[in-house]
């Protein structure tokens, strides 16, 4: 079975099987997106919630830009757009600063613009495993939909 890496600002999208993984997801947040009647799944590896300064070199790394763009890539290779659902990783605070955790949570804006972009976009969140202050990484299963989130300590979960 084919396993592909999505490293941060990267996406992948597979038909009918293989796996999809988000290694050490902290305030990154993994969207995977997924038409269980195609059988054709994408998943997205977010940095930041928005492009800064006409930021545009690469969409895929920011939710507002990668979400849209991971549906285009999907839709063209046949997925149907009501079919599509989410299911969403990450999005920790992984560090504080006494003081200023409100200014710096980007976890938190990253879960938040992932969750108003997808809902903008009319595709229903399944599934979800998003704060805390802990890294996880993220399995999607593309012949199932199935997505295993794991964490140190915490162990495995399906969402």
């Amino acid at each position: 079975m084919e396993r592909v890496v999505v490293g941060i600002g990267e996406w992948s999208v597979l038909k009918s099987n293989g796996v999809l993984v988000c290694l050490g997801l902290g305030s990154c947040v993994g969207i995977a997106l997924y038409d269980s009647a195609k059988k054709i799944g994408g998943l997205v590896h977010i940095l930041l919630p928005i492009p800064q300064n006409n930021d545009n070199t690469n969409p895929t790394k920011f939710a507002s830009t990668g979400i849209p763009f991971l549906l285009e890539e999907m839709l063209r290779l046949g997925a149907s757009r009501q079919s599509i659902v989410a299911k969403i990783a990450g999005g920790s605070q992984m560090f504080s600063i006494k003081g200023r955790e409100d200014k710096i949570n980007i976890g938190a804006r990253n879960a938040e613009v992932t969750k108003n972009t997808l809902k903008s976009l009319g595709i229903p969140i399944v599934g979800e495993d998003v704060g805390g202050n802990f890294g996880r990484t993220m399995e999607f299963f593309v012949s199932n939909g199935i997505v295993k989130v794991k964490a140190i300590g915490r162990g495995e979960k399906e969402i």
